[in-house]
């Protein structure tokens, strides 16, 4: 998380030295989008993607889309430190592998929270979550720095930089995590996903081109293509949320809005990262483009010190959000949230208050309560929208979470850039056009650049550059020495702009003033979190749930997996359904009661020997499900029955925990393989597969017998019928004999493969032990053979003996020619 937050905004620093080291000037108006997407394509890229990757993990293990993302990660990392070409070519290698590097950033950001949730037990999930928000957070401070130190060294170590970690990562997360998340198969949510995408991208891309001028203006809100992206992608996420009502398993499940404290939580963290997002921009503008060559820093030093003088704010983080955590897990995180909103909104009041060119030690102290306000934030408030999520839900759940902050980071940088422009646009021109006319410069040169869009001014000091040196460029030649040193020094152009630029950080901070104390009340709205319970909404799975051979279950289509039959859903006055565990298996003989709003009984069904169920003759309105059997754990839910009735399936987990370890007769331990659990009757209740030391965890199994199954290739399986649902894990070693394998081809005397012949393998004892005729091909295999030495006797023409030793139980080759009735056998 640390890696990708600081690959966010590592560039930021380092673009000036980026630009120039492909011989590209961003400030040209040709060249501004190039700037705008390295700036803003990681951040969108992440934005878009990182919900779909969330409900991927749930559907196919965290912990392997995380190990995806971290590979992905580490090689678009290496690609873009090989960038080889210049000019516009290469900013589009730099952008399009900075867009595949947000996807490997998307899979980490997705999942990694979702996997702490599921490791850490209630009680130690604030400090995990405070810790992993603090690497979310801090990386980004982070990036500034280690960018200005690394920029000017060398503009590829700015990616190079990721390269080790990545690469570390990628082998140690695939070693060492391991998966503890039920996994839910279902079908993606297609349609979703795109208009989702596209909603969002061409919102994202109408604020990001927002900010250009346009025509006479300063900025391109009326640009009709500017207005298409905002009405046409604002249209296409309402038809996104109209799909996501009606499909079964949705990309975002909006029932979890009906969360109190996740509802409350992304409001407040909306909010936060919007009034946090611009802010690191306004900073290096102001830091950059006045206060540094105020104080004597060339503007080729400024960006470096910008990230060095910012840093009080990242100390204040790191100090506040692993405290915070810990205190979150004793005392809840509603007030310390509410605190840090607060705390952060008086900061922003006091760098309005402060001069323009102020004493830096006050600065830093404003910038450390600015950092100790969002430290003292960011943990409870993730620690309390996690919380209030089922267990099934979190992969998805931390996705949206993590879609709305990144999301408000780019519309943050939107409305900041805005803001400050419009306030520039009151009175720098004026400004601009005495100051260089009071210097020498010819009134029409004068007037020419005062009538320029202030953001070529804005961009020129967030890069570092001279502005008035860019600005001017040939007319420097025109004047005298001493005036064009003075126009280019390190004092008029910070003085001449202070005046306008503090009307633009008026605005500025006072928009993040007023969206902090909305953050602040939102957070005191959470309340106390309430622990997920089965009657929270849960994840919908639909009847997409994988059957006993992982086949998915299409009722719409009227398709089911083989001795499933399935009723058709729909049915006016109707709920109904399926009980399945988590393998896929139906449960018979539950019973499923319904329950009105006001809690009397208005049915009750019983599953059939598949797992379904059905209930008719229920009025339109809202019920609760309750779910009973025998060995498993009790489930709930809400329906609404409309007049198209109501469908709803249940996952029912059992109580009972077998852990085991599955290893070859030598004791080597066997990777990788599967390992299932069957009841009495032969249904699949639990299926895993072994780590790399072979050992597995099977959960949510119903109490009573299960056999527990290891089946590995070549070897014979091994099944050992344990006690599920006592009080401690039942433990199982599971060892697999090797099974001899025995295959070769007969040819006959034209030399080609001989069918039908006739192969007899006999024990030492001269008893024969299997018999196969070859195929069409001459060829033949005899599996399951016990580990000893064997006799093989091939006749057709004359027969051929051979012995073979298969004591090690491992496979070998016979081969025997027939021709002319000589004989020539081989064996490997």
């Amino acid at each position: 998380m640390l890696m990708a937050t600081i690959n966010s905004s590592i560039v930021l620093i380092a673009l000036p030295d980026i630009f120039r080291g492909i011989h590209i000037n961003p400030l040209e108006s040709s060249n501004t989008s190039y700037l705008l997407w390295m700036m803003m394509g990681f951040l969108v890229v992440t934005a878009v993607l990182v919900v779909g990757f969330g409900r991927l993990g749930d559907m196919y293990g965290r912990v392997r889309m995380y190990n995806l993302g971290f590979a992905v990660f580490a090689i678009s990392s290496v690609l873009l430190a090989v960038t080889w070409m210049d000019g516009s070519t290469a900013a589009i290698w730099l952008i399009g592998w900075r867009v595949v590097q947000g996807i490997g950033g998307a899979f980490l950001m997705a999942n990694s929270s979702a996997i702490l949730t599921d490791a850490f037990p209630v009680r130690q999930r604030g400090l995990a979550l405070g810790i992993n928000g603090v690497a979310a957070i801090a990386g980004s401070f982070l990036g500034l720095v280690i960018g200005g130190l690394l920029g000017p060294v060398e503009w590829r170590l700015v990616f190079l930089v990721s390269v080790p970690f990545g690469i570390f990562g990628t082998i140690w997360a695939y070693l060492k995590l391991h998966d503890t998340s039920e996994r839910h198969r279902a079908k993606m949510d297609w349609w979703g996903n795109v208009t989702f995408a596209v909603g969002l991208i061409a919102l994202l891309v109408g604020i990001t081109y927002g900010i250009q001028p346009y025509g006479g203006h300063t900025m391109g809100w009326t640009s009709p293509f500017v207005l298409s992206c905002l009405i046409g992608g604002a249209v296409v996420l309402i038809i996104f949320g109209i799909i996501e009502t009606r499909v079964a398993n949705p990309l975002f499940n909006l029932s979890l809005f009906k969360i109190r404290a996740y509802s409350f939580g992304n409001a407040a963290n909306l909010l936060a990262s919007l009034g946090r997002g611009g802010l690191q921009f306004v900073l290096i503008i102001w830091l950059q483009g006045i206060w540094l060559p105020q104080h004597g820093y060339s503007f080729e030093q400024t960006p470096l010190w910008a990230g060095i003088y910012m840093l009080p704010m990242t100390v204040g983080f790191l100090i506040a959000a692993p405290i915070s955590g810990v205190v979150t897990d004793r005392i809840g995180g509603r007030a310390l949230a509410t605190a840090g909103m607060i705390a952060t909104a008086v900061s922003f009041l006091l760098l309005e208050m402060l001069p323009v060119n102020f004493s830096y030690w006050a600065f830093a102290a404003i910038l450390l309560l600015n950092g100790l306000g969002m430290g003292l934030f960011a943990s409870p408030n993730r620690a309390d929208v996690m919380n209030s999520l089922p267990a099934n839900a979190r992969g998805a759940g931390a996705g949206m979470t993590a879609t709305f902050q990144n999301s408000a980071m780019v519309l943050s940088i939107g409305f900041f850039f805005s803001l400050m422009i419009a306030g520039l646009s009151n009175h720098l021109p004026s400004a601009l056009q005495q100051g260089l006319t009071a210097h020498g410069v010819p009134a029409a040169a004068a007037n020419g650049i005062a009538a320029l869009p202030p953001v070529g001014v804005l961009f020129a000091a967030f890069l570092g550059y001279n502005p008035i040196q860019q600005l001017l460029g040939p007319v420097l030649g025109q004047l005298p020495p001493d005036q064009a040193s003075f126009l280019t020094g390190r004092s008029f152009f910070p003085n001449l702009i202070s005046q306008p630029f503090s009307d633009g950080l008026t605005a500025a901070f006072w928009f993040a003033i007023v969206v902090c104390v909305v953050a602040a009340v939102a957070s005191w709205l959470v309340g106390k979190p309430k622990p997920a319970t089965a009657g929270v909404p849960q994840e919908s799975v639909g009847s997409e749930l994988a059957a006993e051979a992982g086949e998915l279950v299409n009722v719409a289509g009227g398709q089911a997996a083989p001795r499933r039959p399935v009723r058709a859903p729909g049915r006016p006055g109707e709920i109904s359904g399926h009980l399945r565990t988590p393998a896929g298996s139906g449960v018979s003989g539950a019973v499923i009661t319904v329950t009105g709003v006001d809690g009397m009984q208005i049915g009750r069904a019983r599953a059939d020997e598949t797992g379904a169920y059905a209930l008719d003759g229920v009025a339109t309105g809202t019920y609760t499900l309750i779910v009973t059997a025998p060995g498993f754990q009790p489930a709930a839910a809400s329906v609404t029955v409309n007049g198209f009735g109501a469908v709803h399936d249940f996952v029912i987990l059992g109580g009972g925990v077998v852990a085991g370890t599955v290893r070859r007769s030598g004791g080597l331990p066997v990777e990788h393989t599967a390992v299932l659990a069957t009841d009495a009757s032969g249904q699949v209740v639990g299926q895993t597969s072994t780590a790399h030391d072979g050992k597995f965890l099977l959960t949510g199994l119903p109490a009573g017998e299960v056999t527990i199954t290891a089946n590995v290739d070549n070897h014979r399986p091994h099944a050992v019928t344990v006690l599920a649902g006592a009080a401690e894990p039942a433990e199982v070693e599971l060892l697999v004999e090797a099974v001899g394998v025995l295959h070769g081809t007969v040819t006959g005397p034209d030399g080609h493969g001989l069918a039908n012949a006739t192969v007899t393998v006999s024990d030492s004892q001269g008893h024969p032990v299997a018999m196969a005729l070859t195929g069409a091909d001459g060829e033949y295999e005899l599996r399951d053979l016990e580990p000893g030495e064997y006799t093989v006797v091939t006749s057709l023409y004359e027969p051929a003996v051979r012995q073979v030793d298969l004591t090690t139980g491992e496979s070998a080759n016979v081969d025997v020619d027939l021709a002319s009735g000589a004989r020539a056998e081989t064996a490997s």
